[in-house]
């Protein structure tokens, strides 16, 4: 029997009550919940429930086990319906079994006013007018501080009007890194009404400088879940929806369909180009950024009102490796922090129809120099009505393998040219362990310094391989088939 317990199926009252029946027990209380037709000046013809099960029902089982242990009772249950309930039907039971009446109906009392206080859920009223609106289900004490709009409330442009539409929004986040905690929590303190948080990866000692949402204890727990719990008991007023998937082609389609604005916190470029072809499809608003290093970039996709996106500057995804990621460029902790915050305000700006909208332009943020610049990225031309490059065909795989498994005193005495590609500084801390090698960081053979000769062999080497296939691939797609990329790069070396 558990202790807390969310239910689909309607409430069985006496069926609930039955093992709570202990010979030692003198009083029995029990408390029923049931959906009225009326509240707050307006007839209800139904509800409709949702909750963060996860934190919900570990939260249920210490409220339930500390009214026990508080109160002196024998056994307490609580159960709570999800989903859609009729007028009249039970939403929530909680039964305690005592040896006194007084215990009893203390420890009834004290678990359904924390349940409707402490838990993540929400409730959807449905109006007999044909409105409707989501609510957290905590009117059981109104003493308990609330959290408090206040401050945003006071400017002209919110109010109470831009308030609930913040509430009635909903807004999915992908990646729930460096720029996704600083997304979340702008948004979370805004009062976003439902945030969906999509990230497949887990919490590492690395993420923590820049990724504030998580703590140490949380490494190695899936980062939406962490996250949704954080934000949960910052702001339960907002509903949370952790999904814990990567987001690729499969998934887009439907993770889209419910949003109100699409929210890239990726750091890849496959990730991102996927995420603009999805809001692109969908026609749904898109704020982008990306970091490196000390800079940052932003850019807002509008799809809904016929604006550029990424493929009319860029028709094909850059090839992840090219440029840096974090782990490989490094990256200061308020960098990403703070380009978050820009797109929370991008976000906002967007469902308060506020001024100074992005519209097809890049913002450039330089934040050593304390500089920003707006670049022009107007639309292409060619897409009278929509994005013709969405369905253009990819191009073909590169015929030979572009990767090479072999130690590198082999390849250079089978005469390939060995080039390192990685930064002057990784190659002090990690010297190349063969003679005869040429170093040209990975910027400068982009900007076309290697002059690749078509009667040699080419092998490229990086740390790890990641950035060397990345250039070996761009090298190959400029005519240059002699190029090839060591696998697994000098890590692998060694193994």
């Amino acid at each position: 029997m558990n202790a807390f317990e969310f239910t689909q199926a309607p409430i069985d009252a006496a069926r609930l009550a039955s093992p709570l029946a202990v010979d030692s027990a003198g009083g029995f209380a029990a408390f029923e919940g049931r959906v009225r037709d009326f509240n707050e000046g307006r007839t209800v013809i139904g509800l409709e429930y949702e909750a963060f099960e996860a934190l919900a029902i570990a939260e249920g089982e210490r409220i339930v086990a500390d009214a026990i242990l508080r109160h002196g009772v024998l056994r307490a249950r609580c159960v709570h319906r999800l989903g859609k309930l009729k007028i009249g039907e039970v939403a929530v039971w909680v039964g305690v079994a005592a040896p006194h009446r007084a215990e009893a109906f203390a420890a009834c009392r004290a678990i359904i006013d924390d349940i409707k206080h402490r838990l993540p859920i929400w409730k959807k009223e449905r109006y007999a007018d044909g409105g409707s609106g989501w609510v957290n289900c905590e009117h059981a004490a109104e003493a308990l501080p609330r959290f408090d709009y206040a401050r945003q409330l006071a400017l002209p442009e919110v109010g109470e009007s831009g308030q609930a539409r913040l509430a009635d929004s909903s807004v999915l986040v992908i990646g729930a890194g460096g720029l996704g905690c600083a997304v979340l929590a702008g948004l979370a303190g805004s009062g976003v009404g439902r945030l969906t948080i999509v990230d497949h990866d887990t919490v590492q000692p690395a993420n923590l400088h820049r990724q504030p949402l998580y703590s140490m204890a949380d490494i190695g727990r899936a980062k939406v879940e962490a996250a949704a719990e954080r934000l949960a008991a910052y702001n339960p007023t907002v509903r949370i929806n952790a999904v814990a998937l990567r987001f690729d082609a499969a998934s887009a389609a439907g993770l889209v369909a419910d949003a109100d604005v699409i929210v890239d916190c990726t750091d890849n470029f496959a990730s991102k180009f996927l995420v603009n072809d999805a809001a692109m499809r969908a026609g749904l608003p898109a704020v982008l950024a990306s970091v490196y290093q000390y800079e940052g970039q932003l850019q807002v996709v509008r799809a809904d009102r016929g604006g550029s996106c990424l493929r009319c500057q860029w028709p094909e995804a850059t090839r992840d490796g090219l440029v840096g990621n974090c782990e490989q460029a490094g990256v200061l902790g308020p960098v990403p922090a703070i380009l978050g915050q820009l797109q929370a305000m991008e976000v906002l700006k967007l469902l308060l129809q506020l001024p100074g909208q992005l519209k097809d332009e890049v913002l450039l943020v330089d934040l050593l120099e304390n500089g920003q610049r707006r670049l022009a990225a107007p639309r292409n031309p060619d897409c009278a009505g929509r994005c013709v490059r969405l369905d253009a065909a990819m191009p073909a795989a590169l015929a030979a393998e572009v990767e090479l498994t072999l130690p590198l005193a082999s390849a250079a005495a089978a005469g390939y040219r060995i080039v390192d590609i990685r930064e002057p500084m990784e190659c002090e801390f990690e010297p190349m362990p063969v003679a005869g090698h040429e170093s040209l960081p990975l910027a400068r053979l982009l900007d076309g310094e290697l002059g690749v000769e078509s009667d040699r062999r080419y092998l490229l080497v990086c740390a790890h391989g990641v950035r060397s296939r990345a250039a070996a691939e761009f090298l190959r797609a400029r005519g240059h088939p002699n190029v090839w990329s060591l696998r697994g790069g000098l890590a692998a070396q060694g193994n």
